[in-house]
């Protein structure tokens, strides 16, 4: 085991995507083993509502690190369970310095920087000033002759990881890649990431694709770490096919059940979360909606076809135009931030007033303004299939394209609060290289459909849950060419799940918390420690 551990990452508290609850949740267990020696680096937003600054964390290094160093920092404690130390970085004055240290980059490890864009930059600069930040702290407290690790997540980083073993090669690093930015790139620019997998050449394609400085340092950072991981073996495949490098561990996703109420806090949980989706979807609608409507979602970043978006508001479509086979009434939710001007102030005032409402607002499946709802993707495909939510249409779709963060303005409800409500979800993902969305459902006891091209997905059906949802997870089948099939599977799901007695009802719910305790930390945990024990060996 190593006495100290240094990981860094992007979404450090910092909540954009699911690297947050792979982190926040796995924080516990190493703050249980280490007791402060786990320490957490991400980059200063200004805002950070998950960070409490404390004066007294490492002070004397922190006063050496700023006056002398002049490393702007903030230390204090990540407000997650274990509540393990964060230190906040503010990387902005390292930009005048990007290009000697591109150059130091190309010189020693081969990156290429030359063609970067977008968020190259500030990620690359976050992740340089991260290896200073670890460097520093290593060096003031003298802790040569101890054992040291310094993990890093996502391309993202990666220059943080090859700064130290160029500066720093005492610490034993680590570098874990969530997707492979080039993999992804494939997938989202309606590349057939499969049917030829085995003849894709990843610096090719980065080339092809504009992708050549993230997919340069991801794959240099891969190669000069001391142990390098990713989270499912459908990554570990895309890794050796696209980086040229095996991973050496392959660390699943855990989840910590300490963020599901228990008994009568859940029950009452879930009874305030289905009021207000039905308050909701009948003040939008204008239409009244039975009390056992079957509940369903999706949610998760706004990745059209990698997340399977499409997919499912096709499949929603098909149970609509199959609504004599279900006993009740649909409603499905599509939890997905787009760019959002913010809540829709006609149907706050309809939630705000008590008044029987009988007719639908205008565009009655949005719940938020949108800045440019003429290119948004979901609303063009609900205009293309006429899902204008009618008073008579059994089955409705409700698109919310708002962050859930507790304040959004309609739910006022952050997301796992919302998604406690839910009678079933589904994630027919395309390109999903583990899938914390299902398992964060299966761990409310919400079951699940999933795809193949899932991690989660393959993990589900290595624990024998996946042949219909009363194991808690249905695994549905998905390939190149197969997009409506697999649309009329979860159709025939929907319906069939809608149509349970309620004693079913309750077994699958039961199973799936069963399985979701299966990736608990406690078990997956020891794939980390594997990872130090080789990466502090090899060092």
């Amino acid at each position: 085991m190593p006495d100290y551990i240094f990981e860094s990452s992007w979404e450090v508290c910092n909540k954009v995507g699911g690297i947050y609850t792979v982190l926040s949740t796995r924080a516990k267990t190493l703050q249980d083993k280490l007791k402060d020696k786990i320490i957490f680096i991400g980059p200063d937003c200004n805002n950070n509502p998950d960070f409490t600054e404390k004066a007294t964390l490492f002070k004397d290094w922190k006063k050496y690190a700023v006056e002398t160093e002049n490393l702007k920092i903030k230390i204090g404690r990540w407000n997650v369970p274990g509540k393990p130390v964060a230190i906040l970085v503010d990387f902005s004055d390292f930009f005048s310095q990007k290009d000697p240290i591109y150059f130091r980059m190309w010189e020693k490890f081969g990156v290429k920087s030359m063609n970067a864009y977008g968020d190259y930059d500030e990620s690359c600069m976050f992740a340089y000033a991260t290896g200073k930040v670890i460097e520093s702290f290593y060096k003031f407290y003298r802790l040569e002759n101890t054992k040291v690790i310094a993990h890093f997540n996502e391309w993202m980083l990666g220059m943080g990881a090859l700064y130290l073993k160029d500066c720093v090669p005492g610490i034993a690093t680590v570098f874990t890649t969530h997707a492979t930015s080039i993999g992804r790139s494939i997938a989202g620019n309606n590349k057939p990431l499969y049917a030829y997998f085995d003849g894709y050449n990843g610096d090719q394609m980065a080339e092809e694709l504009n992708m050549e400085a993230k997919h340069s340092v991801e794959k240099q950072t891969a190669w000069h770490v001391d142990a390098f991981t990713t989270v499912s073996d459908l990554t570990a495949r895309e890794c050796t096919q696209l980086l040229d490098k095996t991973p050496d561990v392959v660390t699943p996703n855990g989840f910590e059940d300490n963020f599901v109420p228990k008994g009568r806090t859940y029950t009452q949980k879930r009874n305030v979360a289905r009021k207000k989706l039905l308050e909701v979807t009948e003040k939008l609608t204008g239409s009244k909606v039975e009390e056992n409507a079957l509940l369903l979602a999706i949610s998760g970043r706004y990745e059209y076809k990698n997340k399977g978006i499409d997919v499912f508001i096709e499949a929603i479509n098909r149970v609509r135009n199959h609504s004599q086979e279900a006993d009740k009434q649909v409603v499905a939710f599509i939890l997905v931030p787009a760019w959002a001007k913010g809540a829709r102030e006609d149907l706050q005032n309809r939630l705000q007033n008590n008044e029987e409402i009988t007719s639908p607002l205008a565009n009655p499946y949005l719940t938020h303004e949108l800045y440019e709802p003429q290119t948004d993707k979901i609303c063009n495909h609900l205009q293309h299939l006429d899902f204008v939510n009618k008073p008579e249409d059994k089955v409705k779709i409700i698109f919310v394209p708002s962050y859930l963060n507790g304040d959004d303005g309609i739910f006022n409800l952050p997301y796992y609060d919302i998604l406690i409500g839910m009678d079933l979800t589904a994630f027919p993902s395309y390109y999903e290289p583990w899938g914390y969305t299902p398992l964060e459902s299966v761990a409310f006891g919400v079951p699940t459909i999933t795809t193949n091209l899932a991690g989660f997905g393959l993990w589900a059906k290595k624990e024998g849950a996946f042949k219909n949802l009363l194991q808690g997870v249905s695994v549905v089948i998905r390939n190149d060419e197969n997009y409506y099939e697999v649309a009329e599977n979860i159709k025939n799901s929907i319906i069939e799940y809608s149509n349970l007695f309620p004693d079913d009802i309750t077994t699958a719910r039961n199973v799936a918390s069963v399985l979701s305790e299966k990736a608990a930390w406690s078990h997956f945990i020891e794939y980390y420690y594997e990872t130090y024990d080789i990466a502090l060996r090899k060092k």
